[in-house]
């Protein structure tokens, strides 16, 4: 994540101005997105007797609520860029804080990300969302190192192809250009 990080400084500093402040979980979600372009057998549901792929991703971010957890989803995540990234996690964070998010905003997440980075914890396992197949555990960001996790509904998902998605991310987030290709 140095690589990242010595980006993310340069990226603030120019976007200081719009009083804008890219996260590491917007670099995470942008991550995520580009690694699931190039697997879309991890960019599925199961539905019951089949399995559904998608080409657009839509990405579920796990919001803490006053009275719980909402996973409000960021459509189309392939294609935008940190910044639009950014933007709607703001936007669908404070909807979603002030109980306003329409069902169109929380419903047809394809894959989901739980971050507890920011709450100290290393690892942990997070639950899929059904009907997506997998989730990506995102733990705290300690002396440029990330801990990642993701859980497969092993119908769709088994653990090579689930590896494969990982070792993409991995790249992904040790060489920022790789993303943006």
């Amino acid at each position: 994540m140095s690589k990242w990080a010595e980006a993310r400084s340069k990226i603030n500093r120019i976007l200081e101005a719009d009083g804008v402040k890219i996260s590491y979980n917007d670099i995470i979600i942008k991550a995520t997105g580009a690694a699931l372009k190039l697997h879309p057998e991890c960019n599925a549901h199961w539905m019951q007797d089949s399995i559904r792929r998608f080409h657009a991703v839509h990405i579920g971010v796990a919001t803490a609520v006053e009275d719980g957890l909402i996973t409000p989803v960021i459509r189309n995540a392939q294609s935008m860029s940190l910044r639009e990234i950014h933007d709607e996690v703001r936007r669908l964070a404070d909807k979603a804080k002030n109980k306003t998010l329409k069902p169109a905003e929380y419903t047809g997440g394809t894959f989901s990300i739980s971050n507890l980075g920011m709450f100290g914890i290393q690892e942990f396992t997070a639950v899929i969302n059904p009907p997506e197949a997998a989730i990506l555990a995102v733990g705290a960001l300690e002396s440029e190192r990330l801990k990642l996790t993701m859980s497969c509904d092993h119908r769709v998902i088994d653990g090579a192809v689930g590896a494969k998605f990982l070792k993409t991310l991995k790249e992904i987030l040790e060489e920022p250009a790789i993303g943006f290709i």
